[in-house]
């Protein structure tokens, strides 16, 4: 195309003053263009350039045969015409011309130069040999990036991020997962914040805080353990209802989870301790919970009427806490139970009267506290240092009274300096408090309200919180 343009210009400087010419005469551009097109030219050192290489040396491959050099005159063609008409005057110079004309002649030759390469396949193959050895002398040096053969298999989990979420679990089993900054600090009678969207019949009955790369292991009212990664649970706002876990886990009819327990990692020298509602205890090896089976597992047997109430991670070597609903603790060496299978029973860890039911299991660490809650929104706050060993299968001693005031007892966790809990109502109310606001008193006292109630509302439960960076300072 290049070529083609500097025909053109070359026939207009030797015909220079019959173009100037012509351009003065004309009214506007398109006139001028028109009269160049119109007539043929004369140019002796196109005709003598295009005798030694052909005249279609430079000719574009879709230019129509009415342009170009025929019997001795030069047709210019539009592209051509429109080229001249953009010249400058200092490209009108003899010494401009004569560079239009090497300019002109070099590309002639290197047109020959390329056909005689195309032509000649000897040729060709010295051209690539000569171009490769030179892209050899320049980059011929070591490779700077490392080429692995090998490949990164990526699982669903790489791609999900790490943070601690809350696990809320619903009476009629629909699950979610929340952000744990999305509940604000209020400190104690607030009247809280809604977790979820509930009715008559349903009300959130588990919460858990866990890292969303952690797996659940879901324990059933049938004595089964299911397997759940936190990921797995869609994150839901406040007012969604939430997921239903059949849908997530192969439950039967009438099965239903009654308690959940985070897992990070299958320790080899851990066990599950395990109590039911009936004061009965088990511990198994945590390892025998490592496999994941679709179905899922038999964690223990249990006898019609008999729920699970308390699982918990421990070394083997740890103090036992049991709570029951009659506000009575029962102290305990771990080592009072040995280990048993998957299918064991248990052995009573807690003596309890006919309508008494056990609500919870602690295993103390130095420094925590036993926080107790009622049904009434009553609760408090006491060093588990407190409570002695005693032995398990005994009755235990007063963790707080219930008395007409507090109600049945319904949730005990340990809590430490600096944590937070979640009080749960069975309307779906939760209240996040420090427990710096409740008062440290001795086992043989009522405590006091941690949550205002509405009419015909109960608390049904509390989660402990431990302090994070994603914490709110507690509000007035």
């Amino acid at each position: 195309q290049r070529g083609h343009l500097l025909e053109g210009q070359v026939v207009a400087l030797e015909n220079i003053d019959a173009v100037v010419e012509l351009i003065r005469n004309s009214q506007n551009a398109a006139e001028a263009r028109a009269a160049m097109l119109g007539r043929g030219w004369e140019s002796e050192t196109i005709s003598k350039l295009m005798e030694r290489v052909g005249p279609d040396a430079c000719r574009p491959p879709d230019l129509d045969d009415a342009y170009g050099l025929r019997d001795g005159v030069y047709n210019l063609s539009p592209e051509q015409a429109q080229s001249i008409l953009e010249m400058r005057l200092h490209r009108l110079t003899a010494l401009e011309k004569d560079q239009l004309i090497e300019e002109y002649e070099g590309i002639l030759a290197e047109i020959q130069d390329l056909q005689q390469i195309l032509g000649s396949s000897d040729r060709l193959h010295t051209v690539i040999r000569d171009e490769l050895n030179e892209i050899r002398e320049n980059y011929g040096d070591d490779r700077k990036t490392e080429i692995l053969s090998s490949q990164m298999d990526l699982t669903a989990e790489d791609l999900i991020t790490e943070e601690d979420v809350v696990v809320t679990v619903s009476h009629q089993g629909y699950a979610k997962t929340q952000p744990l900054e999305v509940y604000q600090a209020q400190r104690r009678g607030g009247r809280g914040r809604m977790a979820t969207t509930v009715n008559d019949e349903d009300f959130v009955e588990h919460l858990v805080i866990a890292n969303s790369h952690e797996t659940l292991l879901c324990f059933s009212n049938a004595g089964k353990v299911y397997w759940l990664k936190v990921y797995q649970i869609p994150q839901g706002s406040r007012g969604a209802k939430g997921r239903p876990l059949i849908n997530m886990l192969p439950l039967e009819d009438g099965e239903r989870i009654t308690a959940i327990q985070p897992v990070g990692d299958f320790d080899a020298d851990s066990f599950v301790f395990m109590a039911t509602a009936n004061g009965t205890v088990k511990k198994t090896p945590l390892e025998q919970f490592s496999r994941p089976r679709p179905s899922g597992l038999i964690a223990l047997e249990l006898e019609e009427g008999n729920t699970l109430v308390g699982v918990s991670m421990t070394d083997g070597h740890r103090d036992i806490v049991l709570v029951s609903s009659a506000g009575k603790a029962v102290r305990f060496k771990e080592s009072d139970v040995r280990a048993m299978g998957r299918t064991a029973r248990g052995v009573r860890g807690i003596r309890l009267l006919a309508d008494q039911r056990l609500i919870a299991l602690i295993v103390p660490e130095e420094g925590g506290y036993m926080l107790t809650a009622a049904e009434f929104g009553y609760g408090k706050r006491t060093l588990l240092d407190e409570f002695p060993v005693k032995g398990r299968g005994i009755r235990g001693v007063i963790a707080i009274q219930t008395s007409e005031r507090n109600g049945d007892v319904v949730g005990a966790r340990q809590v430490f300096e600096g944590d937070e809990i979640m009080l749960i109502s069975d309307q779906g109310t939760l209240v996040r408090t420090s427990v710096e606001e409740i008062s440290v008193v001795g086992r043989n006292t009522q405590g006091v309200r941690l949550i205002s109630l509405r009419e015909n509302e109960k608390l049904v439960g509390l989660e402990r919180i431990i302090e994070t960076e994603s914490s709110t300072p507690a509000e007035q």
